[in-house]
């Protein structure tokens, strides 16, 4: 069974504000991820607002509803984020530690030393009906304090395997991402994966990890995207969810 691929269109809304107006456009470009096929869209909303700000993440969760697909917001703890995750009934909302200068996420939730962080969204989202995802390291030990938290879902954070893909650690950082996810299911969560995903390194845990269920890609599809354009990119990342080994530019 094929990931099902969310796209995440931050970067879109990156280049947008490097020049103050309005093009390009998160919206258009999120209709036309969505006419190639594309099973969901995603936002990390930011305090900084560097690139998503908050009118993008409301009208890409309209638009996501009246083209039947889901919209997946990201974000860290702060209450204005999860109060709009709940106020706009989003799909799913991935709670996501940031730290203060970052340039991207680049770590999961410390638990179960963060429990008292990450448990009272986690319970205030799902009792008004929304689908809740925290991200984590890929360590299978940490699965059962992940599921403490109440959470539906895990998103591995994937780009130690990412980064070691084709080298002689990729085993390693395979199997990390492997275990992890069969550890999530075996407490009763489903499981996600994102960050450095792309056509090269996506095949395989579409072959080898049936127990993830979707990705969240961003940056090297719409990297790709320059190269190939949207809709023939978004093409080309679909076959890869679902195992195939297609075509990549390369770079």
């Amino acid at each position: 069974m094929a990931i099902s691929l969310s796209i995440n269109l931050n970067k879109v809304a990156l280049l947008r504000n490097s020049r103050g107006a309005h093009n390009p456009s998160p919206v258009v470009a999120a209709g036309a991820c969505i006419d190639a096929g594309a099973y969901g869209l995603t936002l990390h909303w930011r305090a900084d607002e560097r690139h998503t700000r908050k009118a993008d993440v409301v009208a890409l969760r309209q638009l996501c509803a009246d083209r039947g697909v889901e919209f997946n917001l990201e974000g860290d703890d702060r209450p204005e984020l999860s109060q709009l995750a709940a106020g706009l009934r989003v799909t799913q909302f991935t709670l996501v530690p940031v730290r203060p200068g970052e340039v991207t996420s680049d770590h999961g939730w410390d638990l179960p030393r963060q429990h008292g962080i990450v448990a009272p969204i986690v319970a205030r989202l799902k009792n008004v009906g929304v689908r809740t995802a925290i991200f984590v390291d890929a360590n299978p030990d940490a699965m059962a304090h992940a599921a403490a938290t109440g959470v539906d879902r895990i998103e591995i954070y994937t780009e130690p395997y990412a980064a070691a893909f084709a080298t002689e650690r990729e085993q390693v950082e395979f199997a990390r991402v492997r275990d992890t996810a069969r550890a999530a299911v075996a407490h009763g969560m489903k499981v996600n994966a994102g960050h450095d995903l792309n056509l090269r390194n996506t095949p395989r845990l579409a072959r080898e990890v049936p127990e993830i269920v979707e990705a969240s890609i961003g940056h090297a599809l719409l990297a790709d995207a320059l190269y190939l354009g949207l809709g023939e990119t978004v093409r080309r990342y679909l076959r890869a969810c679902a195992g195939e080994i297609v075509d990549a530019p390369v770079t």
